[in-house]
């Protein structure tokens, strides 16, 4: 097993105990995981979002969570995210939203989680704004592309996208029949525990097919929403799209709240679009240990700040 591939399993299983859940939760904001989470609450993440606008970013903001047990929590899941597009047109922030599955009812029943999707996706067409729905582990990836489909269908893709992991073997093939629908994507890499079978094991491997699935759509004339921090997939994108001609009004650079500032700066300096995914919620736990496994140097920035006096 490649090593990165050790490190991520050891975090999201250390990440799956419930005693380090609760621990963390209590006292994680505190040590540090602010520098990622907006904030506990909506009003909180609000400010942000308005101190990010200032400096020109855009924002998709999330009220983490994910995998809920009962119809109640996923409603509540549901009308908070319709509060969001409240408070974006309240405030006139430059923002859209971003929602899991598992957080409207996925798992309890697929046709309540889409009954919540629906409600979801016109609350942003009624105020033009636009919902992406994220993407999760491999044994959902068909049903979630089924109900964004169905949504798609219905509301039209200027007011709801969806989320592709170039880790599994699966997406080259999920783009190209998206794209035939005219599907608003953005590209992650992938931050789930997934099997050899279904995911590249190897970084490398990983990388090239995020380069191949960025061309592949924006080729196919679709936006496209790059969403990385790793510079070198960054500059490959630049190159394409002015070898190709594409106008910088089809795709936009995403970066997460806390990670990589200065570069999100640099790009809109240099005219590029630059959307900030930023998380809120009490639930943050599951998010912030994605955010670890994937890039070691967070889970260092934590470790310095137990240490602070």
């Amino acid at each position: 097993m490649a090593f990165e591939q050790l490190g991520r399993k050891v975090v999201l299983g250390i990440a799956s105990n419930k005693a380090v859940t609760n621990v963390v939760t209590k006292h994680g904001m505190r040590m540090g995981a602010k520098r990622f989470i907006a904030g506990e609450s909506l009003e909180q993440a609000v400010e942000m979002v308005k101190q990010l606008n200032k400096e020109g970013l855009l924002v998709t903001l999330d009220h983490v969570g994910e995998s809920v047990s009962t119809k109640d929590e996923a409603i509540q899941a549901t009308d908070e995210a319709i509060r969001i597009f409240e408070m974006i047109e309240q405030h006139q922030l430059q923002s859209n939203v971003s929602v899991k599955l598992t957080q409207l009812g996925l798992s309890i029943d697929h046709d309540f989680c889409y009954q919540n999707m629906d409600r979801i996706v016109a609350a942003a067409k009624e105020r033009n704004n636009f919902v992406r729905i994220d993407i999760e582990d491999s044994p959902v990836v068909d049903i979630t592309i089924d109900i964004f489909k169905r949504v798609l269908a219905k509301y039209g893709k200027e007011h709801v996208g969806l989320v592709v992991q170039s880790y599994l073997y699966r997406t080259e093939k999920d783009v190209e029949g998206l794209g035939k629908l005219g599907a608003s994507l953005r590209i992650v890499k992938g931050a789930y525990k997934e099997p050899k079978e279904v995911a590249f094991p190897l970084k490398r491997d990983v990388d090239a097919n995020y380069n191949k699935i960025v061309a592949l759509h924006l080729k196919n004339g679709h936006y496209t929403a790059v969403a990385t921090h790793d510079e070198k997939i960054i500059q490959e994108t630049k190159r394409f799209v002015k070898e190709n001609n594409i106008s910088n009004d089809q795709f936009e650079f995403q970066m997460l709240y806390g990670v990589r500032n200065g570069l999100q700066r640099e790009l809109v300096k240099e005219g590029y679009k630059v959307r900030v995914y930023t998380p809120y919620g009490k639930h943050w736990y599951p998010y912030f240990s994605r955010r670890i496994a994937e890039r070691p140097a967070n889970g260092l920035f934590i470790l310095k700040s137990l240490f602070k006096s």
